[in-house]
């Protein structure tokens, strides 16, 4: 169904990703374009009040009356009793603290009302990747592999005449086709991409702690952008390239001081490659149903988009970045890091405006 019934064209429209660690929001102005991206942190395990903290760090634009199109991964937060539980409280949350109509996406039934997201909570749970799915094919207008790389997890999705074509659909099914993969550039505990690291010519295990994540590795490579790095550190302590290194050599049992800058970058570089592994597995995995033309390039997004762009290279594959794609739809302030760090909330924005 259309997603407002009020299609004023003088009325903006908001796309809304709500997660259960950030909250992301694009603005679409009224002549269709993205006029910014912006993204907020939000525990909101702790509850729907982290929503509200949110939205009031947000800017104000945010909080102004406009037609709202939500998409939704927060629902899987351990705050719900369940994901229908998550859906129908996240929806009846935006219908109440949103000021506008509201629509919530539910991916392949299209956009529903608030109070009807709970009956379908099977298209809605989790759907943000269909929509940048669907607006990167829309915008190929024929095969492509999207992959979003976030803070916490991956989404590779297949498109082909311009539609997704994935083979699964909620969290559980893409989890078996290899098109989800949790793992992201700032929250993944390094424990999780191996059991066992190379360090001064030796195979040393690993502490079974979340002593470092991979926002420290991507910190010591040089990778993470600053304004996606918006997590808590393991130990509450700074972000610094020492207090990194810190926590990494914490991961071998050792001091900072044990080795040397070049020892604690080799390292992380080592993390680094073992997460692109786990991409580079999964991206094969898919791509050896035959289906996607040799040509068909990787659309790169997401606060991990230089990891997707690497991924690209891995497989010999062109590479377009999300916001390139998009950009006949950008206006002239939205910057193309927020674009592709929001991708989904962008995504569900343009395809409510139309």
């Amino acid at each position: 169904m259309p997603a407002f019934h009020d299609r004023d064209p003088s009325v903006p429209v908001i796309g809304w990703d709500l997660g259960g660690v950030h909250v992301k929001a694009a603005l679409v102005a009224p002549d269709g374009r993205v006029a910014a991206a912006v993204q907020a942190r939000c525990p909101l395990w702790e509850g729907l009040p982290a929503l509200d903290a949110a939205l009031a760090d947000l800017p104000a634009w945010t909080r102004a009356p406009a037609r709202h199109a939500v998409t939704m991964t927060g629902e899987l937060t351990d705050c719900f009793a369940d994901r229908a539980d998550g859906v129908a409280r996240l929806a009846g949350w935006a219908a109440a603290a949103l000021a506008g109509s509201v629509a919530v996406y539910a991916g392949r039934a299209g956009f529903v009302a608030p109070e009807a997201a709970g009956a379908v909570h099977a298209d809605v749970a989790s759907a943000n990747w269909h929509a940048t799915a669907a607006l990167a094919g829309r915008r190929l207008g024929g095969a492509g592999l999207l992959v979003d790389v976030g803070s916490t997890t991956a989404d590779l999705i297949p498109v082909r005449a311009g539609v997704p074509a994935a083979e699964g659909y909620s969290d559980a099914e893409r989890l078996e086709t290899g098109e989800l993969v949790y793992t992201g550039v700032v929250r993944t505990p390094l424990l999780a991409l191996a059991a066992t690291a190379p360090f001064r010519g030796r195979l040393t295990g690993l502490m079974a702690e979340v002593f470092a994540t991979t926002a420290d590795a991507y910190r010591l490579t040089g990778d993470l952008d600053p304004e996606a790095d918006q997590q808590d550190t393991p130990d509450l302590r700074g972000k610094s390239i020492p207090e990194s290194e810190t926590r990494l050599a914490r991961m071998i049992g050792r001091d900072r001081h044990e080795g040397e800058a070049a020892d604690w970058a080799r390292l992380a570089g080592w993390f680094a490659e073992r997460q692109l592994r786990l991409l580079h597995d999964a991206a094969e995995r898919i791509l050896s149903r035959g289906d996607l033309p040799a040509a068909a390039p990787v659309v790169a997004c997401g606060a991990g988009r230089f990891l997707a762009r690497r991924l690209a290279a891995r497989l010999d594959r062109p590479t377009v970045d999300l916001a390139d794609l998009l950009a006949p739809l950008l206006a002239e302030g939205a910057g193309p890091a927020g674009v592709s760090t929001c991708g989904p909330a962008v995504a569900v924005g343009l395809l409510a405006a139309g």
